[in-house]
């Protein structure tokens, strides 16, 4: 069904889509290749929100030789009026003659409807070629179009034999330089960073992105069932802060957070004491984030993932052993029975300086 050339042509579409990993947010990541004679005329992708979409991109580059050309696009041509005109109506325009697209896209404002309008004005559409790669670059937008959720990702760091923290909670440093390094990318392509208010309390860390270039940083999500956090906490600083508690009885505290521009969400678990977790999950997809990095300590990783809103696993795992009485990875209930672990799908295990890198999906 594809050839050799198709396959090449996409991958340097996917290629194009990756360099937009850490600025579309909360559009997806797209690559667009176009070819003519087998010769490239035209590339682009789509670099940030209410900017051009890659096929634009490409399309600008290619000109008039784009005329009867194929078009390698990693995620379906949008048919509908956004901040952006559609795609669809530049490729028929550019009297193209094929369009090979990796997926269809999952946002039910256009899914199908882009391949059928480029149908219609009788060009040749092909879809599927390298389909679950262009799916690996956009796990959280597939996510929160098809099932009202975004993508949450849980890094943790530990020794050898599991443990995060000494039983007095220190911690800094299980894992090398390299491996921490290699976390901020993490951050960078996350549309949010998640902690509990244990993590803020112990560490009062800012959250932010470092080591490398970026053009915006995460926002924050810190949950707080008692609404314990200062007003003056350094992770309040800079972006967007949201913070979930379950604390009705502090309108005032809740006031002062408000007028600093921090956003505080007041949530109902059936207990009344803890923020429910599948709704705020809920909540954050409406805010169109697509990707949610979680660095937590074991009670929240533990709660997010007993409550089955884990999908992917960063663990950083360093040759050391701390031994009994330190702390946990997560707080989950004992099991009676093996049929009851929770199997995970490793998905790359690889050296980051002197630790191992694991990614896994739940």
């Amino acid at each position: 069904m594809f050839s050799a050339s198709d396959h090449k042509y996409m991958a340097q579409a996917l290629r194009l889509a990756e360099k937009g990993l850490y600025t579309t947010s909360p559009n997806p990541r797209v690559g667009c290749v176009i070819v003519q004679n087998d010769q490239v005329v035209g590339n682009g992708w789509h670099e940030k929100a209410g900017q051009p979409h890659a096929e634009i991109n490409a399309l600008l580059m290619a000109g008039d030789r784009a005329r009867n050309a194929t078009v390698y696009v990693t995620l379906e041509p949008c048919s509908h009026h956004g901040r952006t005109p559609p795609c669809v109506e530049a490729l028929i325009r550019a009297t193209v003659s094929r369009v090979v697209i990796a997926m269809e896209d999952p946002n039910p404002l256009v899914l199908g409807s882009g391949i059928e309008t480029l149908k219609n004005a009788g060009i040749t559409v092909q879809t599927g070629l390298l389909q679950d790669q262009a799916h690996a670059l956009n796990p959280g937008f597939v996510k929160r179009m098809r099932y009202g959720r975004p993508w949450v990702r849980l890094k943790t760091a530990v020794s050898l034999d599991g443990k995060t923290a000494l039983r007095n909670g220190s911690s800094q440093w299980i894992t090398g330089e390299a491996a921490r390094k290699d976390g901020h990318r993490w951050r960078a392509r996350s549309c949010a960073i998640m902690t509990g208010i244990g993590t803020v309390l112990a560490d009062d860390a800012q959250l932010t992105v470092r080591h490398l270039p970026v053009a915006r940083q995460p926002k924050k999500i810190i949950i707080d069932n008692r609404l314990q956090i200062p007003l003056d906490a350094e992770i309040l600083q800079g972006e967007t802060v949201f913070i979930f508690t379950a604390a009705h009885d502090q309108a005032q505290k809740i006031e002062a957070f408000e007028k600093t521009g921090t956003q505080v969400v007041v949530f109902e678990a059936p207990d009344q004491e803890r923020v429910n977790l599948n709704h705020m999950m809920t909540s954050l997809a409406k805010l169109s984030l697509n990707e949610i990095l979680v660095e937590a300590g074991s009670s929240l990783g533990g709660a997010l993932i007993q409550a089955g809103l884990v999908d992917e696993l960063i663990v950083y795992m360093a040759p050391s052993i701390l031994g009994t009485g330190a702390r946990d990875m997560f707080q989950l209930p004992e099991l009676v029975d093996l049929t009851q672990k929770n199997t995970l799908n490793i998905q790359d295990v690889r050296m980051i300086g002197n630790d191992i890198r694991i990614v896994a999906l739940l």
